[in-house]
Parts: structure tokens; sequence; C-alpha cells
């Protein structure tokens, strides 16, 4: 899985390092056509305080960053035992600006897994409704 993955945004990168005409960082719009889902788990690090990890974060300027101007948070959860859950709505292009932002701010406190995701709601009770 973790492979897989790694290629996946590999080739996203070097996709997005060919093109000519790459937006800057944070100017790039969310559209039907270039928007992807990114779920973020943000395990907590459970050997240590809930308010360490909390002023760690504000060193670090977590909230500051995260999430970036521009980036669309579709939900954000706290899943006891493992700490929180971010989904994204942002355009393909900004990946890497997500990452970096989270690799700056949110690691030692938070170890991070990225799941490209799409949003199945409407196949998904289409299915069902054709199944009653």
């Amino acid at each position: 899985m973790f492979t897989a993955l790694f290629t996946a945004f590999a080739l996203a990168g070097g996709a997005a390092q060919a093109q000519s005409a790459v937006p800057a960082p944070g100017s790039a719009v969310a559209t039907p056509d270039n928007a992807i889902l990114l779920t973020v788990f943000l395990r907590h690090d459970e050997s240590r305080p809930l308010a360490e990890l909390n002023a760690q974060l504000a060193r670090q300027g977590f909230y500051k960053a995260f999430p970036p101007a521009g980036v669309e948070v579709v939900s954000w959860t706290v899943a006891m035992g493992i700490g929180q859950v971010v989904v994204l709505r942002l355009p393909a292009s900004r990946l890497r600006e997500v990452n970096r932002v989270l690799e700056d701010t949110a690691w030692g406190a938070y170890r991070t897994e990225f799941y490209p995701t799409y949003d199945y709601k409407a196949i998904g009770l289409a299915q069902h409704a054709k199944a009653q």
C-alpha cells in the first residue's frame, strides 16, 4: 500500500514539474475538473501528554499554516485512539504544498498518513436506491 501510494505521489510530482505553467503555491483553486480529496490521518503520540503536543504544534506554527489558504476543509474529526482525521478538497497541483506544510509543522507531534480519496456518496446512494 505504501509503495503504491508513494509511487502515485512521485509520479504526480514529476508530472507537475514537467508542466511549464505550474501555479504559485496558494494560487490554484479547486474546480470540478482538477479537485482531489485528500484524507489526512494525524496520529498523535500517546506517550506524551496532550498539553505537550499542543505546545509543540504551537511552536511549529501548525494552526497558523494548516490548512493552507484556499484549501477547503471538508471535515476535521477526532477518532479516539487514533488522533485527527482531516479531509481536504484541493487542486491536484497543490498536493506538494499541503504535504510540505504538514512536514514543517505537524511532524513530531503527529505521525502523518495520506490517502487520496473521492466522493462516492451519490454513486453509493444511487446503487442503494436501485437495489430497493
